[in-house]
Parts: structure tokens; C-alpha cells; sequence
């Protein structure tokens, strides 16, 4: 058993929300989630797999990322991470019995990513395979399971910062680079970075800038192309706003589209992303973020 203390999977993400009914109606009938019932506190789970949840929801004018969760193999490797942590002098604390209750997990970390993000590591997370996903949808359902919920991108304070923390300190690998493309609205000459810690092409991506928001999107992957295209009409048919159209990326050549939540921050959609074979990848950098498509919304 390898012991490396390096994370696995995005395994949940922590949304502060202002609407959780839109939410809960979005999370269902657009993105095909499972919405279970509410906490005690009122917390909202959704659910994509045979995880018990991916996606908490909790009542918050933010609109905006307030949690990461990252998966680590056992208890072994999640002691190593504290010793990278020690070493790098980030502090950290140890999540106690009802942090872990509220997470499902049999044991979890607690410390800051550089942009002062709540960030979490944890083991054991609470699978359910005798009550399969069930989508209220009628699609084929996601890649995800070992490779994790998606991808997050994310605008960030210092990209040395984040890099040193993410791959230095966390030990992602780097997927690759692509520089900025002014008509998306990304105005900093610096490049946008995607890491990765499993075969998903990339698990997270940032870039330095300024917006009101963290969280510039969050990506779930289709099993089915069907699936992305059956979405793209009904946000057409439920007035969805689509900020980015149908088109297929350069670097993971994900074929997907992009669509306004509730919060304000995007949803990518997608299907077909390659993999990574750490065995054998090189780093590329690419100048264009697409190689079709995804193009600009008209006004909404």
C-alpha cells in the first residue's frame, strides 16, 4: 500500500446559496441530481452516484463556493497529509464528532486554501450502493464514482500561491496550461492552470483576476452524449441561461456547454473527456481554450 497522503478525488463541494428552493428545483430538473431531504440544520444534499452526496447546500447570501472536500485513500494517508501540512506550516485542525456526523466520512481534516477557501480532507466517506443513483431525469447518469464529482475552476488571489499549494504542498499533478482568451472575459496575462490527482483530466483549474465570485464554474460529466444534448434543450426550453454554447475544449476535449445556476456561477456539462495516464502525459500548453463552439451567449 502506497502511503503518500495525496488527495484521490474532488469527493463534495460546500455552496452558499441565497435561493435553496430554485436550487433544489434546479439540481433536480435541469442537472438531473438526486435532492435529498434536508438536514436538521436545513442543510440541502444532492446526489450523483453511489456517494450519499456530493453537493452541500447551505443558506447563504454568498452565491458562491464555500467548501472544498478532497477524498484521501484511508486514515494512513490522511495522517500523511497532516505531515505535508506540519511541514509547510498550514495549520489544521481535526474534525470533531459532529463535522463528522454532518459529512458522512469516518475521519476529515480541516484547514484554508491560499484564497481562504474552507477546505477539507477526509476518508471513509458514506457510499450507498443498495439504493443506486436515480436520477429524476431520464438520463444515463455521470462519470464520476473514483474520478469524483467534476471539476471546480476558480478565479484566485496569487496563481503562485495556489500552485504552490495545490501541487507543491496537496501534490496534484500539473494537466496543462491554457492562456486566457480576452472575449471570455479573462483579462490577466497570466495562464490558466489545470491540475489533476486521478485520471480525470483535471479535478481543478485557476487563473488570477478579479470577479465578484470564487467559483467560476463547477463541471459534471454526462455518461451519455444524449444527455448534455437533452440539457441544452431543456435549459433553451425552461429559460436557463446559456453563458457558453455547445463546443468542445482543447486541452481535456470535453464536449459539453456551460449554463447559468441560481448563485450566478456556471455549470459546464458535459461528455467525452480524455484521461490521464500519468505513465506517459506531457504538460502542453494551448492557445485556445477551444478547438469549436463555445461561443458567447447572446444577451440575456
Amino acid at each position: 500500500m502506497v502511503v503518500d497522503g495525496l488527495p484521490t478525488q474532488l469527493g463534495y463541494l460546500g455552496l452558499g446559496v441565497s435561493n435553496l428552493d430554485a436550487w433544489k428545483e434546479y439540481a433536480a430538473n435541469i442537472l438531473g441530481f438526486e435532492v435529498l431531504p434536508p438536514d436538521d440544520d436545513g442543510t440541502v444534499l444532492l446526489r450523483m452516484d453511489e456517494h450519499n452526496h456530493r453537493f452541500i447546500l447551505t443558506e447563504d447570501a454568498r452565491d458562491d463556493l464555500i467548501l472544498i472536500g478532497w477524498e484521501v485513500a484511508d486514515e494512513q494517508n490522511l495522517t500523511a497529509l497532516t505531515e505535508r501540512l506540519d511541514t509547510s506550516g498550514i495549520t489544521y485542525r481535526e474534525g470533531n464528532a459532529e463535522t463528522l456526523k454532518r459529512r458522512r466520512v469516518v475521519r476529515l481534516i480541516e484547514f484554508e486554501d491560499p484564497n481562504g477557501i474552507a477546505t477539507e480532507a477526509y476518508c471513509g466517506p458514506m457510499i450507498n450502493r443498495a439504493q443506486p443513483f436515480n436520477s429524476p431525469r431520464a438520463i444515463s447518469g455521470f462519470l464520476a464514482n473514483e474520478q469524483g464529482l467534476g471539476h471546480i475552476t476558480m478565479v484566485v488571489e496569487s496563481l503562485d500561491a495556489c500552485l504552490h499549494f495545490y501541487r507543491d504542498v496537496l501534490g496534484f499533478r500539473m494537466s496543462d496550461w491554457i492562456r486566457p482568451q480576452p472575449e471570455r472575459g479573462v483579462e490577466s496575462g497570466l495562464n490558466l492552470a489545470f491540475l489533476h490527482c486521478n485520471p480525470r483530466h483535471h479535478s481543478m483549474a485557476f487563473w488570477q483576476g478579479e470577479m465578484l465570485k470564487r467559483l467560476h464554474h463547477f463541471m459534471v460529466q454526462s455518461n451519455e452524449l444524449d444527455d448534455v444534448c437533452s440539457t441544452y434543450y431543456l435549459c433553451q426550453q425552461n429559460d436557463v441561461a446559456i453563458d457558453l454554447s455547445l463546443g468542445r475544449h482543447t486541452n481535456d476535449k470535453m464536449l459539453s456547454f456551460y449554463m447559468k445556476s441560481p448563485s450566478g456561477f456556471d455549470v459546464e456539462y458535459g461528455w467525452g473527456a480524455i484521461e490521464v495516464d500519468d505513465s506517459n502525459w506531457t504538460v502542453q500548453l494551448h492557445t485556445d481554450g477551444s478547438s469549436w463552439g463555445h461561443l458567447p451567449a447572446e444577451p440575456h
